[in-house]
């Protein structure tokens, strides 16, 4: 049986970009590879290859600037998030066609079923909430993002 997880237990200060400079999707996850690779022990390119193939499936911008890459990972121990908002907004081939300034991108282990879809799932609910965009927007630095989406999670699972 499968629970809901966490911010806390998906982002860390650590996995968080709050001024990501990117010129284009691909740009975008090259960065994103290599980010979570440092973080992860893994190797970029194989990051960045598994982020790339799922893109060419349909893009993973879910419209309203907003992108959820996502892709599984063999070997790694438990899903993993790490967020990026971006300098400057790129295209993503978004399904509203709008240019994508907050990235949350997704990683879960090979045979985590339920738990990647539970994951992707819950991150997409967070991010429809338009005040909780703008203020991940607004937010000064990592540390204030952090705190907007746990506080946001936190609410979440009050309510």
């Amino acid at each position: 049986m499968t629970q809901k997880l966490s911010m806390r237990e998906l982002v860390s200060l650590e996995s968080i970009d709050a001024s990501l400079v990117a010129s284009s999707k691909k740009d975008v996850l090259q960065s994103l590879a290599t980010s979570v690779a440092d973080l992860l022990g893994e190797d970029k390119f194989a990051v960045f290859d598994i982020l790339w193939e799922r893109e060419r499936l349909g893009s993973t911008g879910i419209g309203q600037s907003i992108a959820i890459p996502h892709g599984r990972i063999p070997g790694l121990k438990k899903v993993f998030g790490f967020l990026a908002r971006l300098k400057e907004p790129v295209n993503f081939e978004a399904i509203d066609d709008k240019p994508v300034d907050l990235v949350f991108l997704l990683l879960s282990p090979e045979g985590a079923g339920a738990d990647h879809l539970h994951a992707l799932a819950s991150v997409s609910r967070l991010f429809r909430d338009p005040g909780l965009c703008k203020k991940l927007r607004a937010a000064k630095d990592a540390s204030a993002i952090y705190r907007i989406l746990t506080e946001a999670d936190a609410a979440e699972e009050a309510a």
